[in-house]
């Protein structure tokens, strides 16, 4: 049986058959409704016996007698049960067996007494009946204790685990937080210094457009949760505040391009996974060179995945960067790529493809995929919407 909490709310009915639920929801009532059922279904037992071997109805008297007393030693068995469950082994075993002994001679006293008293002119005396109602005692306290140590014991394991589940969520949870608020913090000072040298310059115009667009961006990134998840339309709006942010330091040298499939616009992705790409794209293709760089950005349904590529016409990667079996680089490109795929990895599990790939006439592209999940569904993972 189920141990019993100290209270038990009063407006609880006692079988909880209007409130339906786990069984073991309320301890309380999964407790009571077992101990009932079960004495009830032991007397009945006890009685359909008797009755088949020919016993007259005046059977049933020590019999209820008999199963009320179990009830009640039950009772008192479950409060101090409860109290040395989580003692040490050898003095919760050693105390029980005690308990169950002193409680199943008690209960076979009184059986064989009320045995005598129902049927004084039996042969059989009252040693007799003791020993016959100590057989049958012990052996229902030993399957009732045996019961309630083995669903106590369940129970407490059920909860260790869910306990270790929660854990393990909140853990998840912190960590995607942490790699969300690893962007590089390089953007934000370099957007600094360029209206800063605006104000000096005195370009209050531009400077105002460039403080707008990053009081819009930094309004965005820090308005939503580190774990939250946002459509891809959602995901391509905040990367063009970015870029008309990095377009006013690079002018005509930052040439972005969009090539959005409509099917696609509602998958969901975790927030800012796409932005530190970008980044690593004007770093490493548009800052070098004199010339600047196309990135491009696309994405398409694939199957029941979404196939999202950021790709650069910057020099690409150095010969043996790339692993050829995995595709995956193996020379430092940022923070950016440990993070996204450290990303990935938490949200969505082995239901992503991160792969990274360098062009034989230089470039630098990145594919991703992830499940399709449509706007409004539950999302794999830690991350919900």
């Amino acid at each position: 049986m189920a141990s019993q909490p100290a209270s038990q709310p009063a407006s609880m009915p006692l079988f909880g058959f209007s409130s339906p639920g786990p069984f073991f929801g309320n301890k309380v009532r999964a407790f009571w409704n077992l101990q009932f059922l079960g004495w009830a279904a032991w007397l009945g037992l006890r009685g359909v016996s008797g009755l088949a071997n020919g016993q007259s109805f005046t059977f049933l008297i020590p019999q209820v007698i008999s199963a009320i007393t179990g009830f009640s030693l039950t009772l008192i068995l479950s409060v101090c049960y409860r109290a040395l469950i989580n003692r040490r082994p050898i003095l919760m075993w050693g105390v029980s067996f005690g308990l169950a002994g002193l409680a199943t001679m008690l209960w076979a006293f009184i059986d064989a007494w009320v045995s005598q008293i129902q049927n004084p002119a039996s042969e059989a005396g009252f040693t007799s009946l003791l020993l016959g109602a100590i057989y049958i005692d012990a052996t229902s306290l030993g399957a009732w204790s045996a019961l309630y140590f083995a669903i106590n014991y369940f129970l407490q394991l059920e909860e260790q685990n869910d306990r270790m589940l929660r854990l393990e969520a909140q853990a998840a949870s912190a960590q995607l937080a942490m790699l969300r608020y690893q962007l590089n913090p390089h953007f934000l000072f370099n957007t600094l210094n360029s209206i800063s040298t605006l104000v000096l310059l005195k370009q209050s115009e531009p400077a105002n457009a460039m403080l707008s667009r990053l009081s819009a961006f930094l309004r965005y990134t820090l308005a939503n949760e580190p774990t939250a998840q946002v459509t891809l339309a959602q995901e391509v709006e905040t990367l063009k505040l970015y870029l008309d942010i990095e377009k006013m330091r690079f002018e005509d040298r930052l040439r972005p391009h969009f090539n959005i499939d409509p099917a696609a616009q509602r998958a969901r992705l975790p927030s800012l996974l796409l932005q530190p790409l970008i980044e690593n794209a004007i770093k490493y293709a548009v800052t070098p060179q004199e010339e600047g760089a196309d990135i491009t950005l696309s994405a398409q349904l694939a199957g029941e995945k979404v196939r999202i590529t950021v790709s650069d016409t910057g020099s690409g990667l150095s010969e043996g960067a790339v692993d050829p079996t995995t595709g995956v680089a193996t020379e430092s490109t940022g923070v950016g790529l440990a993070n996204i795929r450290d990303r990935l990895a938490q949200a969505y599990g082995d239901q992503q493809r991160f792969e990274v790939q360098s062009g034989a006439d230089g470039g630098f592209t990145v594919i991703i995929e992830i499940p399709f999940q449509p706007d409004g569904q539950v999302t794999i993972g830690t991350e919900r919407t």
